[in-house]
């Protein structure tokens, strides 16, 4: 069984290239063309947002960096979802990129979670406890 990386930009990338020679094998119809045209430009998305989270200029900047890659992948669980509507023919692979899809988006969610209560403890050390004497 091939072990997932936790490098999320060597993650990322693969993912958005698979994604890319998936949707060039889809066949084209009035319904799957818009579709294939939303999830390349989701999915790709994803490594593009963790590669500038990466060259954050602040905290809050990766935050918001990072919230956009977990938009993008819950975006690309959609577009996926919709694919194999359009293009039933492509349903068991669209499946297997949803579930990469999905565990990158709880991956990115999990890091919102923890950058924002760092966030908020940084403030909290800043301004001090908040409490009067």
């Amino acid at each position: 069984m091939k072990s997932k990386t936790y490098d999320l930009e060597e993650r990322t990338a693969p993912f958005g290239v698979a994604i890319i020679e998936f949707c060039l094998g889809v066949p084209a119809n009035p319904a799957s063309a818009p579709v294939i045209n939303q999830l390349v430009r989701a999915r790709t998305s994803i490594g593009a947002n963790y590669c500038e989270a990466d060259d954050a200029e602040s905290k809050r900047d990766f935050r918001h960096k990072i919230a956009l890659c977990r938009k993008e992948a819950r975006e690309t669980k959609y577009w996926l979802r919709m694919i194999a509507k359009a293009a039933q023919t492509q349903k068991a692979a669209a499946r297997a990129f949803w579930k990469e899809a999905k565990e990158l988006h709880h991956i990115f969610a999990t890091i919102v979670r923890t950058t924002d209560r760092n966030l908020r403890a940084a403030q909290t050390a800043k301004t001090g406890s908040g409490i009067s004497h």
